[in-house]
């Protein structure tokens, strides 16, 4: 019989990638361990991801930047943070950061997609995922598709994070794939400093990531079938310690995790409000 196709995210893919511990704690384990508390920059991340989703639903002739204050507040996750007056300055900072990419953006331009589930197979893989946006625009050869990727995180992105981004390659295969157009170019937004980091793919490129997922995914079926015929778990899916432990949900569940520096749930957000220009 063929082996039946392994269905997965992008972000699942990755989780794996960042350390097998943490994919199994998160996809394999049941039931899954206890998370810790919510961390102050993904309540952020995800309020900007909000408002810029709510941007699209309000008629082209309203799309002013004076308008994401509105679209910011309704929301605006508040977990995490340390007080309220971090949350309130998390606020107007985010807003900055909404006003001013707003500011650049053609009020009239509806995007093909937003917050746009795509889907494609390989000889191995069923893909599925959300792109936080999908644009038409000219290309050399008429329209063409371009995957818009909003980052509220770390600065210093670059072309060569966007062209190393095997989520983002999927997600101009699964584009490609779901809408029928042309899909090579993959843009990540960085809110923080305005910038775009981008990279144009090429067919052969494309096919390198496809085959990276497709390696990792192997890797991931070893891992649960070793289980499956008795392997000790932590040894199947062995950890990574890194820098990424420090913000990791299940870092209290995993030795080599817990060995790390932790961090607090609002400590991410307090760096970047010092890094803030005066």
């Amino acid at each position: 019989m063929p082996e039946k196709l392994f269905v997965c995210t992008p972000s699942k893919l990755g989780a794996y990638t960042d350390c097998p511990r943490r994919y199994r704690f998160t996809y394999v384990d049941r039931p899954r361990p206890a998370k810790g508390p919510p961390w102050a920059h993904t309540s952020l991340g995800a309020s900007v991801h909000l408002a810029l989703r709510a941007w699209y639903d309000v008629p082209p002739g309203r799309r002013a930047p004076e308008a994401m204050a509105a679209l910011l507040k309704a929301g605006w996750v508040t977990e995490g943070y340390r007080d309220a007056a971090q949350e309130r300055a998390a606020y107007r900072m985010a807003l900055g950061w909404l006003e001013g990419y707003a500011a650049g953006l053609d009020p009239a331009q509806d995007p093909v997609g937003v917050e746009r589930t795509v889907a494609t197979t390989t000889a191995t893989l069923s893909v599925q995922g959300r792109a936080d946006r999908i644009d038409e625009r000219a290309g050399p050869d008429g329209p063409e598709l371009v995957v818009v990727d909003y980052k509220t995180g770390r600065t210093g992105l670059d072309a060569d994070d966007a062209r190393g981004s095997t989520a983002l390659a999927l997600y101009a295969v699964a584009a490609r794939r779901t809408l029928r157009r042309p899909c090579t170019r993959v843009e990540l937004h960085h809110l923080p400093t305005g910038t775009v980091a981008a990279h144009t793919h090429t067919d052969e490129s494309l096919a390198r990531h496809v085959r990276r997922a497709e390696e990792t995914a192997a890797d991931i079926v070893a891992a649960e079938r070793a289980v499956g015929g008795g392997t000790d778990p932590d040894e199947a899916f062995p950890a990574t310690p890194g820098t990424l432990c420090r913000w990791c949900d299940y870092r209290r569940h995993c030795p080599a995790g817990a060995a790390t520096p932790g961090g607090e749930p609002w400590e991410a957000v307090e760096r970047v409000l010092r890094e803030q220009p005066a």
